[in-house]
C-alpha cells in the first residue's frame, strides 16, 4: 500500500522511500546554513545526513561550523532513537529570541553512527530560515521530526496526521 502512495522522483531528485532502514548516514557537501534571528547560527560545507525511510534528510553540522559559545546553551531535553541513542539538547538565543530544545546532537551515539558524535542538527520548523545550496528548506511535518525538506527530495513524508505507523 506504501509503495502505491510514493512519488516518483523526477530527474535530480530523491526519494524518501528509496531511503533505508536502518537509516544511512552519509558525507554531504551541499551549503548548509541556518539564520535564526536575522544572525547565521551555523554555516557548514562538511556536513553529514542521515536518510531514513519516509524521512526527508536531516543535516547534523560539525560544532567547528556552528556558533555554540554565541548562541546554544544546553537544555534537560532529552531522547531515545533506536539507531543513533540518547540525544541532548540545545536551546537557541539570539538576542532576545529563543527557540527552545531547538537543536539536539548525540554525545555518544551507537557505533553506526559514531560519524556524527556531537554534529549539531536543528528543527528547520523552529528556526527563521534553512538553506541547502541556497533554496529554502521546508520542514518535515509534525513536530517530533527534524526532516530538511527541497525540492531534490519527494515523499510523502512521515509527520503528517494519519503516517504515525510508517
Amino acid at each position: 500500500m506504501l509503495h502505491t502512495r510514493r512519488i516518483e522522483p523526477g530527474p535530480g531528485q530523491e526519494s524518501v522511500w528509496d531511503y533505508p532502514r536502518p537509516p544511512r548516514l552519509e558525507d554531504s557537501h551541499q551549503h548548509i546554513q541556518v539564520i535564526f534571528n536575522g544572525v547565521i547560527i551555523a554555516d557548514s560545507r562538511r556536513a553529514r545526513r542521515i536518510l531514513e525511510t519516509s524521512h526527508p534528510p536531516v543535516y547534523y553540522l560539525p560544532p567547528d561550523d556552528v556558533h555554540l559559545a554565541a548562541y546554544f546553551t544546553d537544555a534537560p531535553h532529552r531522547t531515545f532513537c533506536e539507531w543513533k541513542g540518547h540525544a541532548a539538547y540545545y536551546t537557541i538565543t539570539v538576542g532576545a529570541k529563543v527557540a527552545p530544545a531547538a537543536a539536539w546532537y548525540y554525545p555518544h551515539p551507537t557505533p553506526a553512527y559514531a560519524g556524527i558524535r556531537n554534529y549539531i542538527a536543528v528543527y528547520p520548523s523552529r528556526m527563521d530560515i534553512c538553506l541547502v545550496d541556497g533554496e529554502r528548506v521546508r520542514a518535515q511535518p509534525g513536530d517530533f521530526y527534524g526532516g530538511w525538506i527541497t525540492d531534490a527530495i519527494v515523499g510523502p513524508f512521515k509527520g503528517d496526521p494519519g503516517t504515525a505507523g510508517w
